[in-house]
């Protein structure tokens, strides 16, 4: 074989090596990314946070669970306090205490004063605690049973068609009610629990203080 053909040859498997590696490059970039691993990534910031939370999940909070990879939340609809169309992302900016409950569940009715007493100790521009009722007969009757009971501070949320529940019963998230969950201000869940809490107590207080990175 003469040295031309040999170069030649040579050349042609360079270029099917080189044409090879393009097309996998182009079929990576183009390949679905795993929107898990995604979530984390996006949400790596808020470690620091969920670090700072740990030790402080005791006492009257000791059942919350803090994350150890912050990811973003179940993507839940809801209606707001007008009756319009909302979700989890319209609070970004504020870190949210997302609570779900309904009026025939005895645990939520027992800690609504306590999420209404911290709403009112910490609510503001960074914070707010988002109840979002999931009655599904009587839609009057949630509100009513709020005022009925001094329920002054909480805006009302609510999910009558029970969409939002199953949902958050496929994450795992909700086997039961009451549950809670914290997110952050960059919309990275840091926190879940799943029942009841005396979410006014002192130890409760400190923890979405940290949470908000109040001092």
């Amino acid at each position: 074989m003469s040295n031309a053909v040999k170069s030649r040859k040579s050349w042609l498997v360079g270029l099917a090596a080189i044409v090879l590696v393009g097309a996998g490059a182009a079929w990576y970039g183009l390949a679905p990314r795993d929107p898990m691993a995604a979530g984390v990534a996006e949400c790596r910031a808020s470690k620091p946070t969920a670090e700072r939370l740990k030790p402080l999940a005791k006492g009257e909070v000791a059942a919350v669970g803090v994350s150890s990879t912050p990811k973003p939340p179940p993507v839940i609809s809801f209606a707001g306090p007008e009756g319009q169309p909302m979700n989890l992302t319209d609070f970004k900016g504020k870190t949210i205490l997302v609570n779900l409950w309904a009026t025939w569940c005895v645990p939520c009715r027992e800690e609504m004063p306590a999420l209404d007493k911290l709403q009112a100790e910490l609510g503001g521009s960074d914070f707010q605690v988002v109840a979002i009722n999931v009655d599904t007969r009587n839609r009057e009757k949630p509100k009513a049973w709020l005022q009925e009971n001094g329920i002054r501070n909480l805006a009302y949320h609510a999910d009558p068609e029970g969409k939002l529940l199953q949902v958050l019963q496929k994450s795992g998230h909700v086997v039961g009610l009451p549950t809670t969950f914290v997110v952050d201000a960059s919309g990275c869940e840091i926190a879940l629990l799943k029942g009841p809490a005396e979410w006014a107590s002192p130890d409760a207080v400190t923890f979405m203080k940290a949470a908000l990175g109040r001092s």
